[in-house]
């Protein structure tokens, strides 16, 4: 044999024969400090990284649905676990999204183009349904509040990013005059976004000002008042879904919409044991099609954001039929 020469290697056994080759690109940040290093020198990286990006399978909206919610910073609402600024840290805030979007349960993502983007460079939104946020002008405490004015993304960037569709805020107050320029636009978005084929999401509540705090009224008349006046807007309901909180009397509230519901998380003075089984008692209701939950996975009371992820994914009955990364 000579010194160049190598001994043939047998072929391993099937049980020891190298895994198949990942085919997705590998992510264009490595980790969370190299993102601003790459957004100074390569800017267009962000639009390669929305290229490149593993499609969501549509056939997984007929199974319910797991998504997770991080757009509340852009209004300036970075509370969450009873710390005043938990949500402000963007670094921390990333490795739990992070940590929360590699659980086997999770479907999707819904944030602004700042959230989404760092996410897409990391490369946690590969096969993700990614909802951009898109009116976040209604600062709390602000006077103009209820004129919530559309300072994220529009349905021509939602498409161009590639995203899967867009979600609004619809706060209803008929005292406050600047709720009807936020129906309009929120007729708008729904109007551009079916006309691309892609899903409006529509929070929709009743609300008033309590002490000059904008309040939601989380009643079940209320939101049934607030559920039919947004899935009446736009010009087609085809592409609509609702997102909308847990109230008393669940099933006659959800009886006012045929639309694909997904139920939201909030923060309140229950427990997470009283918030599980509402959750769980709500969706077995035909229209709540899944869940949107955001601080209360990211910031769990026990701090351990992989465990709450998994244990409201639990809740979800996805059967056999299932995606295995749904599951």
């Amino acid at each position: 044999m000579t010194a160049n020469s190598r001994p043939l290697r047998p072929c391993p056994p099937a049980s020891e024969a190298p895994a198949a080759a990942d085919p997705r690109p590998a992510p264009l940040a490595s980790s969370i400090d190299g993102i601003t290093r790459l957004r100074a020198a390569a800017p267009d990286a962000i639009r390669l990284a929305c290229a490149q990006r593993t499609p969501f399978d549509t056939a997984r909206l007929a199974h319910p649905l797991f998504v997770l919610a991080a757009d509340h910073p852009a209004r300036g609402a970075v509370a969450a676990g009873g710390d005043p600024t938990a949500m402000g840290d963007r670094h921390e805030l990333l490795a739990r999204c992070v940590t929360a979007l590699a659980r086997p349960g999770v479907d999707g993502f819904l944030g602004t183009a700042d959230l989404v983007e760092d996410l897409m460079l990391l490369g946690a939104l590969d096969g993700k349904l990614v909802l951009g946020s898109m009116n976040r002008g209604g600062l709390p405490g602000a006077s103009f509040e209820l004129d919530d004015r559309f300072t994220g993304y529009d349905a021509p960037g939602v498409a161009a990013a590639g995203l899967d569709g867009g979600k609004v805020l619809l706060r209803i107050d008929p005292e406050d005059p600047g709720t009807a320029d936020t129906l309009a636009g929120c007729s708008h978005a729904v109007q551009t976004l079916a006309a691309r084929r892609l899903l409006a999401l529509v929070e929709p509540f009743r609300t008033h000002r309590v002490a000059g705090r904008v309040v939601n009224i989380l009643e079940p008349d209320a939101q049934i008042y607030a559920n039919n006046i947004a899935q009446g807007l736009g010009s087609t309901s085809a592409y609509t879904w609702l997102k909308v909180p847990v109230v008393d009397e669940m099933e006659r509230m959800m009886a006012s919409t045929t639309l694909p519901t997904l139920l939201l998380g909030g923060e309140g003075a229950d427990g997470p044991d009283e918030r599980y089984a509402a959750w769980q008692k709500a969706l077995r209701i035909p229209q709540v099609r899944g869940l949107i939950l955001g601080r209360t996975m990211l910031f769990p009371d026990d701090g351990d954001v992989a465990a709450a992820v998994d244990t409201a994914a639990s809740l979800l009955d996805r059967g056999p039929s299932a995606p295995a990364d749904a599951r």
